[in-house]
């Protein structure tokens, strides 16, 4: 494997954040979307599995209506996210018979996690793209489910609320654990 760091990672990583104000005046360009997608696409999953379905909306009125039914009541604090261009329903699909027997004796939900990496594939283009993004556990997946006319069995486990921030938005500093209180180097 090539030892040559990649600056360009680390800078990334530490531009992306979460955004939750957008300028509303802005679409993103299916195009951008597509590139997003293709990165959570390429994201590795146990066995391969790949249990996800990003399901984007990017126009009215299903974008408003998906909005509404997601955020609204005991969901509000997020409801931020309604007025972004885009909002995605990630989907979790059934994980190949090996990760779920894995995830069974392990106790491990892997396709919870091979999710988490998909979706962090995307926000992490969408950065590299210039648009804001913020993952969302909190809403309404039965409001998800009615508008978007998913089944009963299927599970929507993550949103992603998407656009260009407003003219002139500076994000705030990130706070992170010192590196000493996150990771320690162990010898025998």
């Amino acid at each position: 494997m090539n030892e040559r760091r990649s600056e360009g990672f680390l800078e990334l990583a530490g531009r992306r954040y979460s955004l939750r104000c957008y300028d509303r005046g802005r679409a993103v360009p299916r195009e951008t979307l597509e590139r997003c997608l293709e990165a959570a696409r390429l994201a590795p999953s146990a066995c391969n599995s790949q249990p996800w379905r990003f399901l984007v909306v990017d126009r009215d009125p299903l974008r408003e209506q998906l909005g509404k039914a997601a955020f609204g009541g005991i969901y509000r604090m997020n409801s931020f996210a309604r007025q972004a261009p885009v909002l995605v329903a990630v989907v979790r699909d059934r994980a190949r018979y090996a990760a779920r027997l894995g995830g069974t004796l392990r106790g491990i939900e892997y396709s919870l996690v091979d999710i988490g990496i998909a979706v962090e594939h995307f926000v992490l283009q969408a950065a590299e793209e210039g648009i804001g993004t913020c993952w969302l556990g909190w809403f309404s997946e039965r409001g998800v489910k009615r508008v978007l006319g998913l089944g009963r069995r299927e599970r929507v486990d993550m949103m992603i609320c998407a656009g260009y921030p407003p003219p002139g938005y500076q994000p705030r500093e990130k706070i992170r654990k010192a590196p000493g209180e996150m990771r320690s180097f162990l010898e025998a």
